[in-house]
């Protein structure tokens, strides 16, 4: 089990139930201090309490079986805009919100309609008033390279 694997492995114990998850780990081990950020989210979301909460309990952990010996900087927060999704649970998270996809075909956007095991459906618009026309593309998980959730400030 690779370094960040483990740290993943203590990160999960911290998390407060179910609904929470480790969505990456990422450590720069490279230059002093050492930099680990843990990106968690949650199927009801996380707050700033939470991510304290577990950025307390996983340094005490990371203390205690004495992972790096000279000091390190931990960082645990929730992913920002600019993080794409990475796992299925998330895609399941933003159903009904608008996202964007990019494949080797090219870059879709649309309402997030649906999710299975296999694949996202996108309901998209085009034209307006009497001549809108919604349609909906489906999407296998095995060609999507990023998708990302787009905000409207509307």
């Amino acid at each position: 089990m690779d370094l960040t694997e483990r740290i993943k492995d203590l990160a999960e114990q911290q998390l407060k139930d179910k609904s929470q998850f480790v969505v990456e780990v990422i450590a720069t081990l490279r230059k002093v201090p050492n930099k680990i950020i843990v990106i968690v989210d949650g199927d009801q979301g996380v707050t700033i309490d939470d991510c304290a909460e577990i950025s307390l309990g996983l340094s005490q952990a990371l203390d205690k079986e004495d992972f790096f010996p000279d000091r390190y900087m931990l960082e645990v927060s929730t992913p920002g805009l600019d993080h794409p999704l990475k796992l299925k649970r998330q895609y399941f998270k933003n159903t009904g919100r608008k996202v964007r996809v990019k494949t080797a075909g090219g870059i879709q956007e649309g309402l997030l309609k649906s999710v299975t095991d296999e694949f996202i459906t996108l309901e998209q618009e085009s034209g307006k008033g009497k001549k809108k026309e919604v349609k909906e593309l489906t999407i296998p998980f095995s060609d999507i390279e990023k998708t990302f959730v787009l905000v409207s400030f509307k």
